[in-house]
């Protein structure tokens, strides 16, 4: 299982393989104009931006716990730090 630190370098396609083979599904919400799902891999929470008009995944990003979207994570789940 590849750290978030390597797996952001990979392509999209190669992010994709390692969450769907290692990473567990932990939540989902809507953000805008996407479905963002968000996964655990290893210790990190890596969220999952689909665009369901085009049906594309738009990108794959580390979970910023900064981020307003916070809000919408916490009001289903607890996250651990």
């Amino acid at each position: 299982m590849l750290s978030w630190s390597d797996l952001r370098k990979c392509s999209l396609n190669k992010k994709v393989e390692e969450l769907y083979k290692h990473g567990t599904f932990v939540t989902a919400i809507r953000y805008y104009h996407h479905k963002v799902n968000l996964y655990l891999l290893g210790s990190d929470y890596i969220e999952v931006f689909i665009n369901h008009k085009k049906a594309i995944i738009d990108k794959i990003d580390l979970l910023d716990r900064s981020h307003s979207r916070m809000k919408f994570y916490s009001d289903q789940i607890k996250l651990t730090l």
